[in-house]
């Protein structure tokens, strides 16, 4: 039976960071409804809205033992990751002649070598059963500078789309494939205050997890390497 014919595997597991909120817990809940098993990593595990079948663990981007002791409670309850979706991210607005080293140093500790470390440490779970996945959580900052003010953040986001870009390369004669996913405003707590937007006006994160469900269970000979998402007149590239 061809790959695009064979069924896709049941019980399937995502390790997700960031889905206590946001696109991370709209991505975790259209997941969950379609038969995943959701492994969500939190810094603050108590009063999570995730319950058995599903797990979650301790997990703060800050500190370096993090991921491997996500990674591996996962594989000792469930035994297989199948998807790791790196959602949690920060952003300290500041130009770079306003943002010293620690807030950027910060930035690129949340959004780059966290999410490179949980990778490397679910690598060998992702390549076991040949159609792993990684869906990192960029944003439209990522592909241009809109603005003084979010350029630091834009550099990282720069970097996390270098990092999907490294974990394709890497991973392609082991069937896992990376998707970047790049937003511009999306109606979450981190845009309630944007002037002059509604939450109406702006992507949804439920459309958006619509989209990451989609490419997740396509075959690895259908990959899809970006995903773009606005919510405005914009140039997309």
């Amino acid at each position: 039976m061809s790959e695009q014919c064979s069924p896709l595997p049941s019980g399937r597991v995502a390790l997700i960071s960031g889905a206590s909120r946001g696109i991370g817990r709209a991505i975790a809940k259209r997941l969950a409804d379609q038969g995943w098993r959701i492994s969500a990593g939190m810094r603050n595990v108590d009063g999570s809205w995730l319950t058995a079948p599903h797990l979650t663990c301790p997990y703060d981007a800050a500190d370096p033992a993090s991921e491997e002791a996500w990674v591996a409670e996962t594989m000792r309850v469930f035994g297989r990751i199948d998807a790791v979706i790196l959602s949690a991210g920060i952003m300290i607005p500041g130009s770079i002649l306003e943002t010293d080293d620690t807030d950027l140093d910060r930035m690129f500790q949340i959004n780059v070598r966290s999410p490179t470390r949980l990778v490397r440490a679910a690598w060998d779970a992702l390549a076991a059963g040949g159609r792993g996945r990684v869906v990192l959580l960029s944003s439209m900052s990522g592909k241009r500078v809109k603005s003084a003010r979010s350029s630091t953040y834009a550099i990282t986001k720069f970097a996390t789309s270098g990092l999907a870009a490294a974990i394709r390369r890497t991973g392609w004669n082991n069937g896992i494939r990376s998707i970047v996913v790049c937003p511009s405003f999306v109606a979450t707590d981190m845009t309630r205050d944007t002037a002059g937007w509604t939450a109406q006006d702006m992507t949804q994160p439920a459309d958006i997890a619509v989209m990451v469900a989609t490419t997740l269970a396509l075959p690895n000979t259908a990959s899809v390497s970006e995903l773009c998402f606005t919510c405005q007149d914009e140039d997309m590239a």
